[in-house]
């Protein structure tokens, strides 16, 4: 089965990977491990789990200015998420993709989606995000 949401993007691009979801808010500062790029926030509810390669799907970010230096060592360890996609804009989160570009021409498509498309996003699921289009494509 296909789902097709839409979305609306903050950081452009095309990228594809499994779902891993969360309805907690993500530190990138003290909760992201960047050279392993596991969850390693031991109160996360995602603790230990891998967001490599992952549509990592949260409702907002929590946390700090550093979080885009973050997300650049994630992508220089080769560690970072597929891309993101959240419920409420942080801009702070979103100058971390915008930098890994210019660093290392790695795209990280973030884009937003309202609370009922969250919902229809389940861990697991394939997604294709094109942030340019405005869509999330799922499917088994």
């Amino acid at each position: 089965m296909v789902t097709l949401i839409k979305c609306k993007y903050l950081v452009a691009g095309r990228r594809e990977g499994d779902l891993l979801i969360t309805d907690q808010p993500i530190s990138f500062w003290g909760g992201v491990d960047p050279e392993k790029g596991i969850i390693n926030d031991p109160r996360h509810e995602l603790f230990g789990e891998s967001i490599a390669g992952k549509v990592l799907a949260f409702p907002y970010g929590k946390g700090s200015a550093a979080a885009p230096m973050v997300i650049l060592e994630l992508v220089r360890a080769q560690k970072a998420p597929a891309a993101l996609v959240q419920i409420e804009v942080d801009p702070l989160l979103i100058s971390g993709p915008v930098i890994c570009k210019h660093f290392y021409g790695e795209t990280i498509p973030v884009v937003t989606v309202n609370n009922k498309a969250f919902q229809m996003l389940k861990t697991g699921l394939h997604a294709v995000v094109d942030a340019g289009k405005g869509e999330i494509i799922l499917s088994d």
